[in-house]
């Protein structure tokens, strides 16, 4: 028996519902459905299901209901889909997971005997969720390796400053020594001439000096020297934190040259398919790895299975424009860091404010510089 594991059955036929609901409840536990459809959004919020099944009789109805969800919803909450289909409908369904728009599909109607097929769908859905919310991706480790990279100056100023503080320290200890001398010999010699007459009466002027001599060389000389050498063992710990980080470093430098030959990824969002042609054949000539979404909606149902490393938002789209998609994605804590550059026809201030207020890091004007929009995204990434 499954725990902590939510499964949500969507459907405007009751009887649907319960019948894939009784093939599902041996198996997992926490399995419930919702009927209907002005309860669609509240449902799907509420119960944050690990997997959707779709029992919806026509495909149609069930690209209606999921598109409902991030039309009317708040959130971008991970989840896997399963779509049940009819036999008549089995390739549009499967074009439809091939683009990613669902994740798997099973022929439901007419009314299959094997009922543990369903089952094993959803275990396979789950098991997709959870790699993908545990194991961190070649992108995601580089991105961390690149920060790991980081170190290296950074440990090296720590050791730099350091030694500059503790040679300053020394240089100090050593200056000082000469000038406690210079000022008893001072003090010694004021008495001597009775200077302080009215206050000490030095009756043996060369014992005084004897004195004065034995305790600067005795007393004052000694703790200098224990003061001095109190320094010694800071300066060579510093040398050996040095030596030792050496490996380290070196092997901070090698992941980072490594890192680099990982391409980030970036989704472009834009309606527009010439616009998504230009920058398809501007980013890949860099190497990048592209998504490529034609609407807002279309792009927050990509990005609950697939994070990419930076978001180029077009501002005008149709439905859901680039501003409500950007306010969405950042309001999803595991999407909320990921930079997000909006691409613009209008450079008015009200505008480019309303973005960067949005959660935008910043912003391109069309029609765009080539070297401009490049440096910047290079700028975010690395």
């Amino acid at each position: 028996m499954q725990k902590k594991t939510t499964i949500l059955i969507a459907t405007n036929n009751a009887e649907d519902a319960k019948a894939v609901k009784q093939q599902l409840s041996d198996e997992y536990q926490n399995v419930f459905t919702s009927t209907k459809p002005d309860m669609a959004v509240p449902d799907f919020e509420n119960r944050r299901p690990d997997v959707l099944v779709l029992a919806f009789r026509l495909l149609e109805q069930a690209e209606h209901y999921y598109l409902k969800l991030y039309r009317h919803g708040t959130g971008v909450h991970p989840h896997r889909t399963v779509i049940l289909c009819d036999k008549d409908e089995i390739r549009p369904v499967y074009e439809l997971c091939k683009s990613g728009f669902f994740d798997d599909y099973m022929l439901f109607w007419p009314v299959t005997h094997d009922a543990t097929r369903l089952v094993m769908a959803v275990h396979h859905a789950l098991v997709q969720l959870k790699t993908s919310n545990t194991t961190p991706s070649a992108l995601e480790l580089a991105a961390l390796t690149r920060r790991f990279g980081e170190l290296e100056p950074l440990l090296d100023w720590v050791v730099t400053e350091t030694s500059g503080h503790i040679d300053v320290a020394g240089r100090a200890i050593t200056s000082v020594e000469p000038c406690m001398k210079a000022s008893l010999d001072r003090f010694s010699s004021r008495l001597t001439q009775g200077e302080f007459a009215d206050l000490v009466d030095v009756k043996d002027t060369k014992g005084l000096q004897d004195q004065l001599s034995r305790y600067m060389n005795e007393e004052i000389n000694g703790q200098w020297l224990a003061v001095t050498e109190s320094v010694l063992p800071l300066t060579e710990c510093v040398r050996e934190f040095r030596e030792k980080c050496a490996p380290f470093l070196e092997f901070a430098r090698r992941l980072n040259a490594m890192s680099k030959l990982v391409p980030a990824t970036v989704l472009v969002v834009d309606d527009e398919e010439p616009s998504r042609t230009l920058l398809k054949m501007l980013l890949e000539q860099k190497h990048y790895q592209l998504m490529f979404a034609a609407s807002g909606i279309e792009a927050l149902i990509l990005l609950r299975k697939r994070r990419p490393d930076l978001i180029l938002m077009d501002m005008m789209m149709p439905g859901m424009d680039g501003m409500a998609t950007t306010i969405r994605i950042k309001s999803a804590k595991q999407l909320s860091d990921i930079p997000i550059i909006m691409v613009t026809g209008n450079s008015d201030k009200t505008v480019v404010s309303s973005c960067l207020k949005a959660g935008a890091v910043d912003f391109v004007v069309k029609p765009f510089y080539r070297d401009i929009l490049l440096d910047k995204i290079r700028k975010y990434l690395y």
